[in-house]
């Protein structure tokens, strides 16, 4: 026997109904509330919880999805990329210092005109 005549089967004894006695009948519900009471939900799929946070896609919730999520995000994103090209920057200006305070020439020899000039014309001769 296939699963479908059995299936077939079944059904038909359920849509046919037992007549049993108010006992049995109480202990039987009782049975099934405490089947059900026990029963495991089932696993939801892994983003059907996005609908209970979204809802549905109009009016200030599609707004709030569609508009204000996104360009939080943006800022955001911005703001990170700011903040790491400021940090980027001053990591240079400290290297910088610290090459100039730890050379053998004093700080004033860069400040003199004659010594500029006479970087440039040895940058131009090399």
């Amino acid at each position: 026997m296939n699963e479908m005549q059995f299936g077939n089967k079944v059904r038909q004894v359920l849509n046919q109904g037992l007549r049993v006695d108010a006992s049995i009948a109480q202990r039987l519900k009782a049975a099934r509330e405490s089947a059900l009471a026990r029963q495991r939900p089932e696993p939801a799929p892994a983003l059907a919880w996005a609908d209970n946070i979204v809802g549905r896609f109009g009016g200030w919730r599609g707004l709030v999805l569609y508009v204000i999520v996104p360009l939080a995000f943006l800022l955001i994103g911005g703001a990170g990329a700011y903040t790491w090209q400021q940090n980027r920057i001053i990591a240079e200006l400290e290297e910088i210092d610290t090459q100039l305070l730890t050379d053998d020439l004093p700080i004033d020899a860069y400040l003199d005109r004659g010594f500029q000039n006479w970087l440039k014309k040895r940058a131009a001769e090399q």
